[in-house]
C-alpha cells in the first residue's frame, strides 16, 4: 500500500489541481511500480507560507523581497 506526503506552501492552489496531482502521483506508481490505485494514499499538507523557511526566512518574508 503506498503512501505518499505532498507539502506545498498554503497559497491558493486550487482544488482541482489538487485533484491533477493526486491523479498523477497515482497513475506514476500504477505505471512504474505496478501499484494498484485502489491501494495508494496520496496526502497534500498545506503549510502557511509563515511556517516554512528557508534561506534563513519564513517564506512570507522571502517573497516580500522579491520584485513584482
Amino acid at each position: 500500500m503506498p503512501f505518499v506526503s505532498v507539502r506545498i506552501t498554503k497559497d491558493g492552489v486550487s482544488r482541482e489541481q489538487k485533484a491533477q496531482v493526486i491523479a498523477e502521483i497515482t497513475e506514476t506508481l500504477q505505471r512504474v511500480l505496478n501499484k494498484r490505485p485502489e491501494l495508494t494514499h496520496i496526502v497534500i499538507e498545506e503549510v502557511d507560507t509563515d511556517n516554512w523557511g528557508y534561506a534563513g526566512m519564513t517564506t512570507t518574508e522571502y517573497r516580500s523581497q522579491q520584485p513584482g
